[in-house]
């Protein structure tokens, strides 16, 4: 007897050749396209739309980019589509992030900061898909190790508000002398505001009054960053 058209389908319940779990284990996950990877990771679609139809049609939703699904916070997915609960959502939330940090993983305990370039391939995948401003302090050794890291502060689409003594207090408490900051920009535009400028020069003269170096002002912007010191401001 066939299914009734408002029965949800699973991905189990799909034609052999539609499904994406046997595709994988006959082929391989590397050959399925992104809606297949997306739909074995939500499951289920909803009444009168399966699983993979509803990850087509969410990857559509943003111009099939995968790093603009990645931008979207869990409560407007759950907002947006019927029958994408907040289970769902942050499934797939999740399965972004560990591809991240996959693709970031580094084997090195208290890494060592050589260049910007290294500090943007530690804070990356922590910044790069973020909808909103992030500001991060890494406490560094004398010899150029990071001790330990902090999110000061998280604010909106273009602004955060930082708190200078609060981010002076956590580095004395770690013993350190020498600090990066970074923050991101979800515009993807990397280039510095005023208000960067302004933040950055009042953490260099707070940090110089305690014998605190501030190395670097390091912007994530996607997957692009601008750094300070390379360009001969720090």
């Amino acid at each position: 007897m066939d299914k009734p058209a408002f029965e949800t389908l699973r991905v189990a319940e799909m034609n052999e050749d539609d499904r994406p779990r046997e595709k994988a284990l006959k082929n391989g996950v590397e050959t399925l396209a992104d809606a297949e990877l997306i739909a074995i990771i939500l499951g289920s679609g909803f009444p009168g739309m399966s699983v993979v139809e509803l990850s087509r049609r969410i990857l559509r939703d943003f111009d099939n980019s995968l790093q603009r699904l990645a931008r979207v916070p869990v409560k407007e997915l759950c907002a947006r589509y019927k029958g994408l609960g907040p289970v769902k959502a942050v499934t797939l939330a999740a399965a972004i992030q560990l591809g991240l940090r996959v693709r970031d993983e580094k084997a090195v305990r208290d890494p060592l900061i050589m260049s910007s370039n290294d500090v943007y391939t530690l804070m990356r995948n922590r910044l790069e898909m973020l909808p909103h401003e992030e500001f991060w302090v890494l406490h560094l050794t004398r010899g150029n190790r990071v001790k330990s890291m902090s999110r000061l502060s998280q604010g909106g689409l273009s602004s955060t508000v930082i708190d200078i003594p609060l981010l002076f207090s956590r580095v004395l408490r770690d013993e350190c002398t020498r600090i990066i900051v970074v923050h991101n920009h979800p515009s993807g535009n990397n280039r510095p505001s005023g208000q960067d400028d302004g933040i950055t020069e009042r953490i260099r003269t707070a940090g110089a009054t305690l014998d605190i170096v501030l190395l670097d002002h390091v912007i994530v912007a996607g997957d692009t960053f601008y750094s300070y010191r390379d360009q001969g401001r720090l």
